[in-house]
């Protein structure tokens, strides 16, 4: 153990204490000499906001559908799932224009998701609230998430639609 106090430690060597002590390596501070930095309160570290549920309405034999499920899962979401023979009823009744839907259709926070739209920006999604009714990814582009199948990977957009049917392009990927 170091008999040095912390005003005679070198610049650098306080700071790398400091670092130490504020990532909670306790030991190693107090190891190095630093009894008195690892005293010091850590800092507040802001909580990451929590994701909204989502709810996910998917025909029960579809296999893509569960594979997206999978895929906005590992992004943090609680997911519910509904299996359903009557899509279109889910489809009509978040207002998803015709010409954007795919094969299933997810509720989450105040927005529509539907088909195979990347966790990443259903995040930015709910980060930026624009007015919108939701994302879509039309038809089941090769390479989305829950459609991925070996290297082979379709260019697609991810679309913003509103409550009127207007669209707009959100991300390409």
């Amino acid at each position: 153990m170091s008999q040095h106090s912390d005003s005679a430690l070198p610049p650098n060597r306080r700071a790398f204490l400091t670092t130490a002590a504020q990532l909670g390596l306790a030991s190693l501070a107090a190891v190095v000499g630093a009894r008195e930095l690892v005293a010091q309160p850590s800092p507040k570290r802001t909580p990451v906001a929590a994701l909204p549920p989502m709810t996910v309405y998917k025909d029960p034999n579809c296999g893509c559908c569960t594979e997206w499920v999978s895929h906005v899962k590992k992004a943090g979401f609680v997911v519910t799932v509904r299996d359903t023979a009557d899509m279109s009823s889910v489809k009509a009744s978040f207002g998803v224009p015709s010409a954007l839907e795919s094969c299933h259709t997810a509720r989450v926070g105040a927005y529509a998701i539907e088909g195979h739209v990347p966790a990443d920006l259903i995040q930015k999604l709910l980060r930026e609230q624009p007015v919108a009714r939701g994302l879509a990814v039309p038809g089941m582009p090769m390479g989305s998430p829950g459609m991925e199948q070996g290297s082979h990977k379709d260019a697609y957009d991810v679309v913003l639609f509103d409550k009127a049917g207007k669209t707009r392009v959100y991300a390409s990927r």
